[in-house]
């Protein structure tokens, strides 16, 4: 079968959130045994407003941080977030 664009993007953000696991940690998910919800909150709502002004103020962003990236992102955090709530 051949791969679709959501395989393609979904594996792209396993792919980031293991090498930033390597990185750094499980620093979500102890952010959100150490303050709770309002933890993924607050990194999706930072999310969410860096694409409404991207998007407002006609903006692809910069080279850090893309309006793509922040999308995928923002989505990562929605998946971190319900294996958070599904671990408990």
């Amino acid at each position: 079968m051949k791969r679709t664009k959501f395989e393609d993007l979904t594996k792209e953000m396993f792919d980031t959130y293991k090498l930033k696991n390597e990185k750094y940690g499980d620093s979500f998910g102890k952010s959100i045994y150490k303050y709770g919800m309002i933890a993924t909150l607050t990194r999706i709502s930072d999310k969410f407003n860096r694409f409404e002004q991207m998007v407002l103020n006609d903006n692809n962003g910069t080279p850090d941080e893309s309006l793509r990236d922040t999308l995928l992102d923002m989505a990562s955090y929605c998946v971190m977030t319900i294996v958070e709530l599904e671990n408990k």
